[in-house]
């Protein structure tokens, strides 16, 4: 195997400046393409007729085509020139875009937004691995802070701009899907001028396609089972038996490839590592509880307490403060001690009291309650996002920073897609019992079906309405207990992590593979340009 550096020239400061502009941009618009949906879901679901395992569908299809595609985006980039299949994801989020804007029902709207993942899940790979060419890991904190900042502001304006624009009747929730294209545009345009970064020609190389498929179809099977089971089938039915033993022998089956290919996309050498594995770990307890949470407070507000989608988004802002706050403040802190470990540990215990605050409420709990609560799972979710890549990327050679990133990105985008299908899950079915049940109270039966499966509350007599809207809020509670059990395993694995301090290099001095400690190995490369 071959292989020549690129001849693309040295960027100026300048230039690497405005090309981190244009990454943050990137990553603006592909967070914002989830949060704008947030709070406009339930008058999307129901102008579309949809149901509520659709609702979770129109997040999870994004989550799970976003998931299964990031380690591929990884490993290419480590192959191919990272400028082009950045160009290349930003042209596939932008016709996704258009395609979720024109979904004539539930149904095109899930393959629209499921396209739309691919792209998604490689623009935030992408960035990161990007900005890991760009600077150094101690350096990065301070970038991976401002990283946070711009999620933080997406996630804040996302919610708001998405209420606001199901609010304006000359507007619709269409333009919830259109919004993004104009601003990818100008993204695409300013990085194809500023972005110079340089890489490797590789010959001969293959990326392991059945590795990846393998992986996408053993999830994509237990993500559809956590769906219907319960509802559709019993959990002891023959369908159960068929699509978990499937799930996981495919999987298991993805592994073996995995361990044999020459190219994996998900390589098990660096999976192994301790401090890589640990951060998996917490990386899927925090994704799977954070997005899973975070998905159904826009629906908690809207039906369980009547606010609209705008008054929706704007009670939101206390986790989006939280978010923006402690990922500025702790990305330059992490920059200054180059030790990530302490920032990890005390914001998964910040994120799991957060969790714990929410998971006591009902329809009719004080919003002062609930702003506590959502301003800790943000500063929780700032403080250790981030800085559990950093551990990830600070561990391994140049080479391997592709891969690297792109598997725990892989394995917290995989917490977020099973966060959203399981939580989901139980709150539609704590919907149904708790529907049942007063229904049954007032003397009508068989009716919770109805009542329960649609979100187009204008559809059901008013007493219906009032039952159903103090179902949705009772029932949001049970979802967030749940994520604190997430949030423990999530303490647990980052406090087992071995403690680090970031590099001032680009690269280490020898491959990892080869030192008997990858966390260990002496950084005495030469100093990465200061930005």
């Amino acid at each position: 195997m071959s292989s020549q550096p690129s001849a693309a020239p040295p960027m100026s400061r300048r230039e690497t400046l405005e090309a981190l502009s244009g990454l943050m941009l990137v990553l603006f618009v592909a967070m914002l393409s989830g949060t704008v949906v947030g709070t406009a879901l339930p008058q999307i679901i129901g102008a579309l007729h949809g149901t509520q395992s659709q609702y979770t569908w129109v997040v999870t299809a994004t989550l799970l085509t976003s998931t299964a595609s990031t380690p591929i985006w990884g490993k290419l980039a480590d192959l191919y020139d990272k400028k082009r299949l950045l160009q290349a994801a930003i042209g596939i989020f932008a016709l996704g875009s258009l395609i979720s804007g024109f979904a004539q029902n539930t149904e095109q709207l899930i393959a629209a937004r499921a396209f739309q993942g691919l792209g998604v899940g490689a623009l935030q790979i992408l960035v990161q691995i990007v900005i890991g060419v760009m600077v150094s890991p101690r350096e990065r904190g301070r970038y991976f802070g401002y990283i946070g900042a711009v999620m933080a502001v997406a996630t804040v304006g996302g919610p708001l701009l998405g209420g606001l624009i199901v609010d304006v009747s000359w507007l619709g929730w269409r333009w919830c899907f259109f919004i993004g294209v104009p601003i990818a545009v100008v993204a695409f345009a300013l990085l194809s001028k500023t972005l110079h970064v340089p890489h490797i020609r590789r010959a001969n190389v293959r990326i392991d396609y059945l590795g990846a498929t393998l992986i996408a179809a053993g999830v994509s099977v237990l993500l559809i089972w956590v769906t219907f089971v319960g509802d559709s089938f019993a959990w002891t039915s023959w369908q159960t038996g068929a699509m978990v033993g499937g799930g996981l022998v495919l999987l298991a089956l993805a592994v073996r490839v995995e361990s044999r290919a020459a190219e994996p996309v998900v390589p098990l050498p660096i999976v192994v590592r301790r401090n890589t594995a640990l951060a998996i770990v917490a990386s899927l307890a925090v994704g799977s509880a954070m997005f899973g949470g975070a998905v159904f407070l826009g629906q908690y507000f809207q039906i369980g307490r009547g606010y609209s989608p705008t008054e929706a988004g704007l009670l939101t802002i206390p986790m989006m403060v939280g978010v923006l706050g402690s990922a500025t403040v702790v990305g330059r802190l992490t920059s200054r001690t180059g030790r990530p470990k302490a920032f990890v540990v005390g914001g998964t215990f910040v994120l799991t009291g957060g969790f714990a605050v929410l998971s006591t409420i009902d329809h009719e709990t004080h919003l002062g309650i609930l702003s506590l609560g959502m301003l800790l799972i943000g500063v929780g979710v700032g403080a250790s996002m981030q800085n559990l890549v950093l551990i990830v990327q600070n561990s391994v050679a140049l080479r391997e920073l592709g891969a690297a990133s792109g598997t725990i990105t892989f394995f917290r985008s995989l917490g977020g897609a099973i966060g959203v299908s399981v939580l989901g899950a139980i709150l539609a079915n704590e919907v149904k019992d708790i529907i049942t049940e007063r229904l049954a109270a007032m003397g009508v039966r068989g009716g919770s079906g109805q009542a329960a499966g649609t979100l187009d509350l204008s559809s059901l007599p008013a007493p219906v309405v009032e039952i159903v809207r103090a179902a949705y809020g009772d029932a949001t509670g049970h979802i967030f207990l749940v994520s604190v059990g997430l949030g423990v395993v999530a303490i647990l694995a980052s406090l087992a992590i071995k403690p680090v301090t970031l590099r001032d290099t680009l690269d280490l001095v020898k491959p990892p593979a080869g030192a008997p400690d990858a966390d260990t190995v002496p950084q005495t490369a030469e100093p990465a340009p200061k930005v």
